[in-house]
């Protein structure tokens, strides 16, 4: 939570939407905070947004009114263009379905300034060593491209990847096959 909060100093006191925030640990960690004017819980899944509903029920300390839940698809945001100050996709990216069409969408509503967080597990754990990509090389001849429901980056990609859908300013922090990396609308 501490590190997602670094990467958002600059934009506190605006709107924060936490997407795909399942049972919204992180929602409502970012509105107990108070560093933001609004905070949006958003998550497809109406289960998941229940489960935070009841969550912040059962907190004992009463939640102010600066967090809401919004049922929403990641690659269509019901929200205008340039309106949004920080977006935060915790353990997320690697369960969407089209990650560059998402990521096209949250640069699309952030504000000039806005940013970006996301984590997520890398496709290989280090850069070295026994699960390097030159050593998997060979066993990936044999066996093949596995397939999955979800999508693993190396950190390249996922760098390219907001790149392409217009971020700047792309910083990471890596410990082993965990990544929380940033970008930021110009």
């Amino acid at each position: 939570f501490q590190m997602a909060q670094d990467y958002f100093q600059s934009v506190a006191g605006g709107i924060l939407v936490d997407v795909s925030c399942g049972s919204g640990l992180f929602s409502r960690k970012f509105a107990s905070s108070g560093a933001y004017s609004s905070v949006i819980a958003l998550d497809f899944s109406e289960n998941m947004l229940r489960q935070c509903y009841d969550y912040i029920k059962q907190e004992e300390t009463p939640m102010n009114t600066n967090l809401a839940l919004v049922r929403a698809d990641i690659s269509r945001l019901p929200f205008a263009s340039c309106s949004i100050d920080a977006i935060h996709a915790g353990a997320a990216i690697h369960c969407w379905p089209s990650p560059s069409n998402a990521i096209a969408e949250i640069s699309r509503v952030l504000k000039p300034g806005g940013v970006f967080v996301a984590t997520t597990f890398l496709s290989t754990p280090t850069n070295s060593g026994l699960f390097s990509i030159d050593a998997l090389k060979p066993l990936r001849q044999i066996v093949g491209p596995v397939n999955s429901s979800y999508n693993f980056f190396t950190e390249g990609e996922l760098e390219d990847l907001c790149r392409s859908c217009g971020l700047v300013n792309y910083s990471s922090k890596v410990q082993r096959s965990f990544i929380m990396f940033s970008g930021q609308k110009p």
